[in-house]
């Protein structure tokens, strides 16, 4: 680890870590006593190698520090010549990146929509002053009002504890131990928290949810690097099984595919991608993967790779700069994409990605749904990190580059958000509308390597016919949220915004402390002139499952003596795993609306079809929402299989 650029007020924060990663765990004599030690759930005959968790590995470029006791302003004294940004086009302007002009697969041709930011630009909320934990892993968990956060457990220190004394034993012989929670469930209607023991560390994980709605974590640091942890039961506890995946998964990235079965791509010191084996089980070896290898430069711009499950069942996975589909059946590269240029988007230039909404529009089971990939932020130059670690904070990009994944030789296709963001969030609102959140204009992510915070969210209407409001900036937030900062849509249409932390452990005077105000973004379709206009789902309204291709009705209240089919919208929504900017699995989908009629006054029955297939729709939990003149009802949770 490098040490020559730390300014001296850093040094304790050095041995502080130091004296962290070399400290010795605890060794059970065997596997068996392991088990029993800290596992007593698992079940018998699980063979584990104690020593993963005690397993050392030297610390790569993007744990060194930053100053997190410097000036938020210092970027201004810093001559930086090359600070380009994003060159080129205006605000307005939309172009090919490839050929110019509209290549054959930019942009699908998509009802126009109305967007009513303009009348109000939503508001945050301050919710709860503690999270417990940082939040820089979030999930709404489903049929519940919790959402899952946790961050670490190698800083052995959070802001709440275990319940009734339980502690995690650090070392048998002296008798150190862990007392502090490192993973909570958040009431996100009482703010209530629950606790819940994590014994192999998360740091920079990734994750998802199974089909029966459990959480199904891989990967992190150290002893955690290849572990696959499970959350389930009743009471909610983790299983983890440490050695479970066969290469360390360190800032990877899990996606569930159309069978049913989750990828786990990339990492450090991982070019490869697995799938999760079934519980209890271990893989024996990984599949080389070329692609992460080529993309590999000196700043490690191929982190946290975007992975997204195409609607032909191949996979999208984009990695600095390029992009391919691979086949998970035959673990074969099917095709490559043509690079997207202007800079490196993966982390840590950390830009931000979504599978914008699937829009079903036939009855057909074997219909293609036409996929399209959105790819904003990151940064123009290769060694953003690098420049960082030396105080020179590089503006981050503000383009966007979208592209068409289902159709022959398409190209990337440009658009210019009004501002660059780094380390920023994406999620998909119920309406189909993105929000862009959270984040930077300068740096890259780390700990201290970003300055400038991007307060405020944007809007990005991607069917808008105006590019004046293809982009709409929103009511800022006051609270910074940077590195380790996530945001997750709740069932009933808000935005929970909590984390950042851009520091090596919980350190609250620092330029950008340790983050543990959880904020609600009220987006705009909560403007409270036309709150007497949205629908609302009636309760036991909704079938709970949903089967591929069935017709289905959904009863809703809704305050309109007239009303146009075009005008109705069913979305589902698969909740996304956020961290560092990725949202693993996230997914909407607007499903086939045959009719709504009229049942009595004031009541509609919205028949829709189910989604075609599992490669449209994989089996699992979705949130669903009626959606009436681009104002959602509340969601109902289904189960698609």
């Amino acid at each position: 680890m490098e040490l020559s650029f730390l300014r001296p007020s850093l040094l304790f924060l050095c041995l502080f870590f130091l004296s962290v990663s070399s400290h010795e765990q605890p060794v059970a004599d065997s596997p068996a006593e392991f088990l029993a030690q800290n596992h007593p759930a698992d079940p018998p005959g699980q063979v584990v190698d104690p020593n993963m968790l005690n397993e050392k590995k030297v610390l790569g470029p993007h744990e060194k520090f930053g100053d997190p006791f410097g000036n938020p302003q210092d970027y201004k004294d810093k001559k930086l010549p090359d600070d380009i940004g994003t060159p080129g086009l205006t605000k307005t302007e939309t172009k090919d990146f490839v050929a110019g002009g509209i290549s054959p697969g930019a942009a699908p041709e998509v009802e126009a929509e109305i967007s009513l930011a303009d009348e109000f630009k939503g508001k945050f909320e301050l919710f709860s002053e503690n999270s417990g934990v940082n939040a820089m892993h979030a999930l709404v968990m489903p049929n519940s009002d919790h959402v899952l956060m946790y961050d670490a457990t190698i800083w052995r220190i959070s802001n709440i504890t275990m319940p009734n004394g339980e502690c995690r034993i650090l070392d048998k012989n002296t008798g150190e131990k862990d007392c502090y929670a490192h993973s909570v469930l958040f009431n996100t209607k009482t703010k209530e928290l629950i606790p819940l023991m994590l014994h192999t560390d998360t740091w920079c994980s990734s994750g998802g949810l199974t089909l029966e709605g459990n959480i199904v974590s891989t990967g992190g640091f150290q002893g955690g690097a290849n572990t696959v942890r499970y959350l389930e039961g009743t009471p909610l506890n983790w299983k983890e099984y440490p050695a479970a995946l066969s290469a360390p998964r360190w800032y990877s990235t899990q996606a569930q595919l159309a069978d049913g079965r989750m990828i786990v791509v990339g990492g450090r010191d991982a070019q490869s991608f697995e799938y999760i084996p079934q519980e209890g089980t271990s893989n024996q070896k990984p599949f080389f993967f070329d692609f992460l290898k080529q993309t590999f430069d000196p700043d490690e711009n191929n982190l946290y790779p975007f992975v997204f499950l195409s609607t032909d069942k191949n996979v999208f996975i984009f990695a600095n700069n390029r992009s391919v589909l691979l086949n998970p059946d035959t673990n074969a590269v099917v095709k490559e994409f043509p690079v997207l240029p202007g800079g490196h988007r993966n982390y840590p230039a950390s830009g931000m990605a979504v599978l914008l909404p699937l829009v079903v529009k036939t009855n057909e089971p074997n219909e293609v749904v036409e996929a399209e990939v959105l790819v904003c932020g990151g940064s123009a130059h290769i060694d953003s990190y690098t420049a960082a670690s030396k105080d020179m904070f590089y503006e981050a990009l503000e383009d966007c580059g979208r592209l068409m994944i289902t159709t022959p030789n398409s190209n990337w296709r440009k658009e210019l958000m009004p501002t660059p963001r780094i380390m920023g969030d994406m999620v998909i609102l119920p309406t189909g509308e993105i929000l862009m959140m959270n984040g930077a204009k300068r740096g890259a992510a780390g700990w201290g390597f970003a300055r400038e915070p991007n307060f405020a969210p944007v809007l990005f209407n991607y069917n808008s016919p105006d590019k004046k409001q293809l982009f709409v900036e929103l009511t800022p937030s006051t609270i910074p949220r940077m590195y380790h900062s996530t945001s997750v849509v709740l069932p009933d249409g808000k935005v929970l915004v909590a984390g950042s932390n851009t520091n090596n452990g919980y350190i609250y005077d620092a330029m950008y402390p340790t983050e543990l105000r959880v904020e609600k973004f009220i987006p705009p379709y909560f403007d409270p002139k036309r709150a007497d206009k949205k629908p609302k789902i009636i309760p036991d309204g909704c079938p709970k499952n949903i089967a591929f291709g069935q017709e289905v009705t959904v009863k809703i209240e809704l305050k309109e003596a007239k009303i146009l089919l075009e005008n109705f919208k069913v979305s589902i929504y698969v909740p996304a795993f956020t961290t560092h900017g990725v949202s693993m699995n996230q997914r909407l989908i607007m499903l086939l609306v045959k009719d709504a009629v009229l049942v009595s006054e004031g009541r509609y029955d919205v028949k829709v079809m189910g989604p075609p297939n599992s490669a449209v729709a994989p089996t699992g939990y979705y949130m669903l929402s009626v959606v009436h003149n681009m104002l959602p009802s509340e969601t109902v949770w289904v189960q698609i299989k």
